[in-house]
């Protein structure tokens, strides 16, 4: 009996809408608002560049790109199934949704993972 991989998805969209709910606006404060506007000193290449370096760093940055990926994947899915009655596409929906995720996803951990 083959089993459903419809929780798996729900999963990755609460988790990655969680994400963008509580990570997002930190990133947004901190590069949008304290760092240009003087209240933070702004960090250096060198110290950036050591700080994504460190595995912990990459591996945050990694969930930080690739949940609201699958999250916003989920919810345009739905969005296009439900609100714009495309039933007769379902499929080709998800695997446009779903698989554009995964390329994000694998795209990120490249461009993480491949700085040396």
């Amino acid at each position: 009996m083959a089993r459903p991989i419809t929780p798996l998805l729900w999963l990755l969209f609460s988790v990655g809408g969680t994400v963008a709910a509580l990570l997002f606006p930190v990133h947004l404060f901190l590069n949008g608002l304290a760092l240009p506007l003087g209240w933070l000193p702004a960090p250096g290449y060198a110290s950036l560049r050591a700080l994504v370096e460190h595995p912990l760093a990459r591996l945050y940055l990694f969930v930080l790109i690739s949940l609201p990926l699958f999250h916003w994947a989920h919810r345009f899915r739905y969005t296009l199934y439900d609100g714009l009655q495309l039933k007769h596409l379902t499929a080709l929906i998800a695997v446009l949704c779903y698989g554009a995720a995964l390329v994000g996803s694998a795209l990120a951990a490249y461009t993480l993972w491949s700085i040396s």
